[in-house]
């Protein structure tokens, strides 16, 4: 059994969800899981973090530590006896003040992971990386009805929803975009945010659509979770989605961020009758949480059993 300590941002007070689920999914595939958060901001609030990291280092003895995010990438290489795999998910390559920490703890790491193809050939990944997207555990987004759905979550059942990919408030996500757009659609925009996963998967199930208009993504998550609930989705074209909705009838990637062309294509969507077969492509792309973990799991072989760094 393989153990492996976890290192992740939890400035938010939680660690991010995808970071849970794969957790979760590596456990179960019979990995022993440690996880560590780290508290502060920038490289010199991530360095605060290194004493108790050796401790925990100490205390656990992982043979492999994954760290999600550059940043975390980087403090975790400040020790040298562990071998570590570094996931970057987008903000740490795309940010132009981060990208230059990133670069190093690639060059440190012993493996990389990137979520997309762009993110790969915008770092220049070296020959230790791969392409692992964080997949979704379908089990967790089970399909409710939308009348059902809707009563659950307080909705008209006779609304429009389109339901805005992320909290408003999120400068990334482009909510003016998101707004222009739909103010001449006769429907009610959405935000998500403050959600359980139950909640979200009720959201993704009772709206019309989904709108993602995000300046900069990795392989979002929100957009495998949509596509597990069979909700049609429009999005802007970033990070993978292209990749990910590629001829997926009721899903249109908008090729500029006009917001007539997102207009239209959410009418499109909106008249979209029944489900996506977006659960089916989930399965057929790999993208269960439970695949992902194997691939992981490779590369933790590879690295803690076959050398480090």
């Amino acid at each position: 059994m393989m153990r492996v300590l976890v290192i992740a941002s939890i400035n938010n007070g939680v660690f991010a969800p995808f970071v849970l689920e794969q957790a979760e999914a590596l456990r179960k595939s019979g990995c022993e899981i440690e996880l560590y958060g780290i508290t502060g901001k920038s490289m010199s609030g991530y360095l605060g973090n290194f004493s108790t990291l050796k401790r925990k280092i100490h205390e656990f003895q992982p043979q492999v530590i994954h760290a999600h995010y550059g940043l975390s990438g980087l403090l975790a290489n400040l020790q040298r006896e562990v071998p570590v795999v570094t996931t970057f998910h987008g903000s740490d390559i795309n940010d132009s003040k981060v990208i230059r920490f990133s670069r190093t703890a690639m060059r440190l790491s012993a493996w990389n992971i990137f979520v997309s193809r762009g993110l790969m050939e915008k770092a220049r990944a070296n020959k230790r990386s791969s392409l692992i997207p964080c997949g979704v555990d379908v089990d967790d987004y089970p399909l409710v009805d939308k009348t059902e759905a809707r009563k659950k979550m307080g909705l008209n059942p006779s609304g429009k929803y389109v339901l805005f990919a992320g909290a408003f408030d999120i400068e990334v996500k482009n909510a003016p975009l998101a707004r222009q757009a739909v103010e001449r659609l006769d429907a009610e925009l959405l935000e998500l945010k403050g959600y359980n996963r139950q909640e979200v998967n009720l959201m993704l199930c009772a709206a019309d659509v989904m709108l993602l208009t995000s300046l900069a993504e990795g392989s979002p998550q929100v957009v495998k979770e949509a596509m597990a609930c069979g909700c049609p989705i429009v999005s802007v074209d970033v990070g993978d989605v292209q990749e990910r909705l590629r001829g997926l009838e009721g899903c249109y990637v908008a090729q500029t961020r006009e917001p007539q062309e997102l207009y239209e294509c959410l009418r499109k969507a909106v008249s979209f009758e029944g489900r996506t077969e977006g659960r089916n492509r989930i399965m057929a792309d790999g993208l269960d949480n439970r695949i992902i973990a194997q691939h992981i799991i490779e590369i933790y072989e590879r690295v803690g059993l076959h050398g480090t760094h």
